[in-house]
């Protein structure tokens, strides 16, 4: 009798309350996000304050795999959708999935960029707080008008938070001087709350995408324990992230202005007897 009412409560769970795999794959992106906040505390923020001479290498490893994370959560957030489409989604998978963003896209980047501000030589710790301010609301923003905004099908309005919040990192990484760094930074957090398009990645842009975070995370690796050249392939490797975020953008523009003009020699193709 006891095994019946409990298979009888299994029954009467409301679908809401039901894990679909897409919302599992949705709570390994939060993982992520969390766990990079977590090596980048105890490996960067508390080895300076703590004054500790041998942090150098620690520090670098635990960049790392912070970045290394939220690339992973990337890696989650690209699957979950195509999971979804795939099999079912629960009620509830829309909710986790911004709420999973805010984390891993929203507070792990602005805490980066934070942290930086406090361990880096020539940065200016309340400038990069305010930084990390705005990158944190352009996200929260973003994610909102997301759920607000009914966009054509195949398209973003703004840049993505997962290609946001690897741009934001890859600023951080370049090691570029700290004004340079900190107006990279707005401007990324700007084309976040933009209105350019950016196309969804679906088919060959999934799996270009997922390549390209591989390539990410190899390049990470070789940083982190110093390989041959391994500097200058985790600049070249942040240069490209930047290069993507300001190109793809100038082609979806492009694309529309194209459409726009094709639209006009139409009407007005139409208008003639």
């Amino acid at each position: 009798m006891p095994e019946a009412d409990e298979v009888d409560e299994e029954e009467e769970m409301p679908l809401s309350l039901r894990l679909s795999i897409a919302d599992t794959l949705t709570l390994g992106n939060a993982t992520c996000g969390f766990m990079a906040v977590y090596f980048t505390t105890t490996g960067i923020l508390i080895p300076h304050l703590t004054g500790n001479d041998e942090s150098a290498g620690m520090a670098r490893h635990s960049a790392a795999t912070a970045v290394i994370l939220m690339l992973c959560a990337a890696v989650f957030d690209l699957f979950d959708g195509l999971v979804a489409r795939k099999l079912r989604s629960s009620p509830m998978g829309a909710e986790l999935d911004n709420l999973s963003d805010l984390i891993s896209f929203g507070l792990a980047p602005a805490y980066f960029v934070l942290v930086y501000g406090m361990v880096a030589d020539d940065a200016h710790q309340r400038m990069a707080a305010l930084g990390a301010i705005v990158v944190l609301l352009a996200v929260v923003l973003r994610l909102a008008r997301f759920s607000c905004v009914t966009m054509k099908d195949g398209m973003f309005q703004g840049m993505p938070s997962p290609f946001g919040a690897l741009t934001v990192v890859s600023i951080v990484l370049l090691e570029l001087p700290f004004v340079a760094t900190l107006l990279a930074i707005l401007g990324t957090a700007w084309l976040m709350v933009s209105r350019v398009e950016y196309p969804k990645p679906r088919g060959r842009l999934a799996g270009a995408m997922l390549g390209w975070i591989v390539l990410s995370m190899g390049l990470l690796a070789a940083w982190a324990f110093d390989a041959p050249s391994g500097q200058l392939l985790l600049q070249t490797g942040c240069a490209l992230q930047l290069v993507m975020g300001a190109v793809i953008p100038l082609f979806a523009t492009a694309r529309r202005v194209n459409n726009f003009r094709d639209n006009r020699r139409e009407a007005r193709a139409a208008q003639l007897p």
